[in-house]
């Protein structure tokens, strides 16, 4: 189980309200990158609660809940495929955080941010790298944001069906890269990421002018 040990190095520093952000999504072929910004109540334990790669979705899932009933307050937001497009995919999920903590009815005075950047935040923000393995905010806000964009996925697969979107949610498995290679590239896929994973292939030159 995650301890407050990081957290509470912050809240030796003066610090009095912590939240935890975190993202989902930045390495998909296909799909928005969703964010999640978490307080929690200090010292709280959730059995269970870890980085949310390291969970299975069923665990995901009841934690999920458990986090939303218990947290002091957290907010979800994500920024879609033309925001990526527009300006890279890093810097959309910075601003996909942004709006996460931005949407909290409680303004902290800090924010830890898994990874290694933190960028333009209108409150404080460290970077902490590997944070989703060491602070429950940042885990639990990684769980969130990982459980909200499955589910998109698994909504978008009934309006695009052929591509699995519910099965791989948007990476790049095999069967996904068959699927868009037999029926193009739909509005959810990104188009920079399919440039990255196809190059030039001649056999695609029509799927980009379908963009």
């Amino acid at each position: 189980m995650l301890n407050w040990e990081l957290e509470n190095s912050f809240y030796n520093e003066g610090f009095r309200l912590i939240c935890g952000a975190d993202e989902a999504g930045r390495g998909p072929l296909a799909g928005p990158v969703f964010a999640a910004a978490v307080i929690l109540p200090r010292g709280l334990e959730i059995e269970g609660l870890n980085d949310s790669k390291k969970l299975s979705a069923a665990k995901r899932d009841a934690l999920y809940e458990e986090i939303k009933a218990k947290a002091t307050d957290y907010a979800i937001a994500h920024a879609e495929v033309y925001e990526i497009e527009a300006i890279n995919i890093l810097n959309a999920s910075m601003l996909a955080m942004r709006r996460a903590i931005e949407q909290l009815k409680t303004t902290p005075d800090l924010a830890l941010i898994d990874g290694n950047v933190a960028r333009d935040f209108h409150i404080e923000a460290r970077p902490i790298i590997k944070g989703d393995g060491k602070s429950p905010s940042i885990a639990a806000a990684s769980i969130l944001a990982k459980v909200e964009r499955d589910r998109f996925c698994l909504e978008m697969d009934k309006f695009y069906p052929g591509y699995g979107f519910a099965k791989h949610k948007g990476y790049a498995t095999k069967a996904h890269k068959e699927a868009i290679l037999k029926y193009g590239p739909c509005p959810l896929h990104r188009k920079s990421f399919l440039r990255k994973t196809y190059g030039d292939a001649i056999e695609l030159q029509d799927i980009w002018q379908s963009f």
